[in-house]
C-alpha cells in the first residue's frame, strides 16, 4: 500500500529543485556564493531527516528534526533573495520558496507534537 504523503520523497525532490535552482544561478561571485549556500541548506533537510527516522531517542529526534527545520528557515532566506535579486526569469524560485514554507510548517508541528508527546511520556 503506497503512502499518499511521504515526507521523505518530498524533501527529496526539494533537494533536487533546489540544486536545479542553484545550477541556474549566474556564474559570478556572488552567484556562486548564493548556489553554494542554498545548495547546502536546500540539500541538508533531506539528510537531516533520514538521520531523525533513526533517531535514539524521542529528545534525539527532536533535536535532528530542529536542526532540518533551521536548515530550511536559510533555505527560504536565501530563496528571498533570489527573488529580490530577479535572477531567473523562470518560476523556480517562487515555486521553491512556496515548497519550502510548506516543509517549515509540517517540521514546526512535528517538532511540536514531538515535544508534546515527549512531557506525557515523562510524567
Amino acid at each position: 500500500m503506497e503512502r499518499k504523503f511521504d515526507l521523505e520523497e518530498r524533501l527529496i525532490d526539494f533537494a533536487v529543485a533546489i540544486i536545479k535552482v542553484a545550477e541556474a544561478l549566474p556564474k559570478t561571485y556572488a552567484g556562486n556564493h548564493l548556489a553554494g549556500q542554498l545548495t547546502r541548506s536546500g540539500s541538508s533537510p533531506a539528510l537531516n531527516y533520514g538521520e531523525a527516522q533513526s533517531a535514539e531517542s524521542r529528545n534525539d529526534f527532536i533535536h535532528k528534526m530542529k536542526v532540518a527545520l533551521k536548515e530550511l528557515r536559510e533555505t527560504n532566506n536565501c530563496l528571498k533573495i533570489l527573488l529580490k535579486l530577479n535572477w531567473l526569469i523562470d518560476d523556480s524560485i517562487s515555486k521553491a520558496l512556496k515548497e519550502c514554507n510548506e516543509l517549515i510548517s509540517i517540521f514546526v508541528k512535528s517538532i511540536e507534537t514531538a515535544k508534546k508527546n515527549n512531557t506525557v511520556t515523562k510524567k
